[in-house]
């Protein structure tokens, strides 16, 4: 019996909006950060709609420059539904691609590695789906915003 192989489906396109850095410093695993999520919208086949003013990405980035993304946010549907997004990742590359990222230069978001998997839930029925599907993400990071592709697996 053979298994099915997975496909990814785009569902939308996030543009997340992102205030300065908050620095907290070296934690216990690696040097923290706080980056608040403050707005954004959301584009796609499957979820239109904006990105909330409220969320952040609590990230740990390690000794050897891999970042541990670890957001929480939630968008607001065209049609008035709120979908909360839990996206947990990793971004990393070669230093100097990750430095020029840092700085805010435009980077090729394929000269380095920004993929996630992320958890949707909502109580809207209309948009019960969700919560029955695992996503997974690929992403660039820009001075002040981040883009992230979701995709469902199915």
């Amino acid at each position: 019996m053979d298994l099915p192989k997975p496909k990814l489906d785009l569902v939308c396109t996030l543009h997340v909006e992102l205030d300065p850095i908050r620095e907290m410093g070296s934690g216990r695993a690696g040097h923290r950060r706080i980056i608040p999520i403050i707005g954004g919208r959301v584009d796609g086949p499957r979820l239109k709609g904006r990105i909330l003013n409220l969320g952040a990405d609590w990230q740990t980035v390690y000794g050897d420059g891999l970042a541990e993304l670890d957001t929480r946010y939630a968008m607001e549907t065209e049609d008035g539904a709120t979908i909360e997004i839990v996206n947990y990742g990793f971004r990393h590359g070669p230093p100097e691609v990750l430095q020029a990222v840092a700085r805010g230069d435009e980077v090729d978001p394929s000269s380095y590695y920004m993929r996630t998997q992320a958890r949707l839930e909502t109580g809207d029925s209309r948009y019960g789906w969700v919560n029955r599907t695992l996503f997974l993400g690929v992403g660039a990071r820009m001075q002040q915003t981040v883009k992230v592709d979701l995709y469902a697996i199915t």
